[in-house]
């Protein structure tokens, strides 16, 4: 796996704030794991970004008695900071980042670089979501991480599984292409980087891995989620206007063309449509019950709701109507949002109104009552989705008809 230049081949960077108690011990053992089992060229580099602690002091000192390890220093505080400073300047083939507890079963390091050392693959990442993964993490932080990449894979329809794992590699010459076009220098930098590079048609790799949570962990979950969000919002629009240039990034290093799937007939729609409303439904009653302890009823409710809005919504584009790839995304999933939330105020709103001309209706009434609301209010849905939503119009056909004519056999764009 070393490259055929004889240069150097990987350098792992971990960044580091205020990491007195951990620094020393992280480091040697990841230097001794790579001694004994990396067999190419490799080079570990510790990326500084405004530690205030005896950090600097640790991190100079290992950096001048141990071969292979180099001490970069930030006064700016991010970890997307440091790892656009340290892999800016690397001259490696393969660059990765590493949390510096290494919660990550290094086992898996070998296989995270192979299919980048090869060129098998532009971008390599451990996913602790795996059906094979190992995972030793408190039940909030599961179920935060879990929501997490729920939302991210269906608003933002990325195949990757596990976003924020610190546990990440990519090709130089891919890094060099996609790091302008990252925005964030927080704890969204590389979600944002793995968002650019699958709507560019590059390969990412995802490996299972052992993972164990860090109990001295100092991440503030709840900021980093908000700020996590935001980021999605920001990164959907960027795609929707074309400020990313997603498809010049593709002519260049895209490994496949983005083929658009055939439509289903009227009656697939209708009983596609309804088998993804029964989901749904089972769905958001799973979720209310499972957040209405930690969170309370208003809370629950809500947050049950968008977390189905959303996944019923991506489920209808993709399976139901039949539609793939990044075109519209964002907008189809707002509109369904807001589909979904008038079907919802049809539904409660039909008891309130039955209460009023009625104080005293009998129970079966109100059943009658919400069964017409409901099967009006999923003819409303399906009609609006239909025809509004995920309406493909003569030209939309026309365009894609055009760029699959344009695409060489290789995947390439002529």
């Amino acid at each position: 796996m070393t490259p055929s230049y004889g240069g150097l081949a990987l350098e792992i960077v971990v960044p580091v704030f205020n990491e007195e108690a951990v620094l020393e011990n992280s480091i040697t053992r990841l230097a001794e794991y790579l001694t004994h089992e990396m067999p190419s060229t490799w080079k570990i580099t510790i990326a500084d970004n405004a530690s205030t602690d005896r950090t600097p002091v640790i991190a100079a000192r290992l950096s001048e008695h141990m071969p292979n390890v180099e001490y970069r220093r930030l006064d700016v505080k991010g970890r997307g900071y440091a790892l656009r400073d340290a892999w800016g300047a690397s001259d490696a083939k393969v660059l990765a980042y590493l949390d510096v507890d290494l919660s990550t079963d290094l086992a898996a390091l070998l296989p995270l670089v192979a299919p980048l050392l090869s060129g098998h693959s532009d971008i390599s990442i451990g996913t602790r979501l795996g059906q094979s993964s190992r995972v030793s993490r408190g039940p909030k932080r599961e179920f935060i991480s879990r929501s997490y990449n729920f939302l991210l894979r269906r608003t933002m329809q990325v195949r990757f599984s596990d976003a924020q794992c610190g546990f990440k590699a990519i090709r130089a010459d891919v890094a060099k292409r996609l790091l302008p076009h990252v925005e964030d220098n927080g704890w969204f930098f590389d979600t944002e980087l793995l968002i650019i590079a699958e709507r560019s048609g590059l390969r990412i790799h995802e490996i299972p891995v052992d993972w164990v949570d860090d109990p001295d962990s100092r991440v503030d979950i709840k900021q980093t989620a908000l700020d996590d969000l935001r980021g999605m919002v920001r990164v959907a629009g960027s795609l929707v206007k074309g400020v990313i240039p997603v498809a010049a990034i593709y002519a260049e290093l895209g490994r496949r063309p983005i083929v658009p799937s055939g439509r289903p007939s009227f009656f697939g729609q209708v009983l596609r449509f309804g088998l993804v409303g029964a989901v749904s439904t089972l769905t958001f009653a799973l979720l209310y019950l499972v957040l209405q302890g930690p969170f309370g009823a208003q809370e629950a409710n809500f947050l049950a709701l968008l977390l189905t809005a959303v996944g019923n919504t991506a489920a209808n584009r993709r399976f139901t109507f039949g539609i793939s790839g990044p075109a519209k995304l964002f907008t189809q999933q707002f509109q369904g949002f807001i589909v979904f939330l008038l079907a919802w105020t049809i539904t409660s709103s039909s008891l309130l109104i039955l209460h009023a001309a009625s104080p005293d209706a009998a129970p079966n009434l109100e059943l009658l009552t919400l069964t017409a609301a409901n099967i009006f209010a999923t003819l409303m849905r399906f009609v609006l989705l239909r025809l509004w939503v995920f309406r493909v119009r003569r030209s939309d056909e026309r365009l894609k008809v055009s760029v699959a004519s344009t695409l060489a056999p290789s995947g390439r764009i002529l």
